[in-house]
């Protein structure tokens, strides 16, 4: 098991294009929207499962979620449910962004895709999808 300060735990995440300082780590531990911290002998640390919430929380507050609402949101979900959602928020760092370009298909599936494809890939990716979905809900 992986175990981390505070500080390696703002480091980690601003290398991979996070903006999180030591103080906003201890606030979201405080306010308890990250598990408590592990007691490995007698230090209490951070471990890979904290790093995979800190992650989650980021890429749901990205995503317009207020802490509260990230806060329940986490506490109904497994580990690896958290984990998913951390593992999308290289999608909502703001190079990323830049260069997608979002389609709603319908209410439940929406498909970014990089502005670069042409405009005939992206239109038959939506049709693509489209076609599935259709098929998908002729079979329910």
């Amino acid at each position: 098991m992986n175990t981390y300060t505070g500080k390696q735990i703002a480091e980690l995440l601003n290398n991979e294009g996070a903006d999180l300082n030591l103080r906003t780590v201890r606030y979201y531990t405080q306010i308890e929207i990250v598990p408590p911290l592990e007691l490995v002998g007698n230090k209490r640390v951070y471990t890979d499962q904290h790093l995979h919430y800190f992650r989650a929380v980021l890429t749901l507050s990205k995503a317009g979620e207020s802490l509260a609402s990230i806060q329940e949101t986490l506490r109904s979900m497994s580990d690896e449910e958290v984990k998913n959602i951390g593992a999308q928020l290289p999608l909502y760092q703001s190079k990323q962004i830049q260069n997608q370009e979002m389609h709603q298909v319908n209410e439940d599936v929406f498909v970014a895709m990089n502005r670069n494809l042409s405009a005939d890939v992206r239109q038959k990716v939506i049709e693509s999808v489209t076609q599935i979905l259709k098929d998908h809900s002729s079979h329910d």
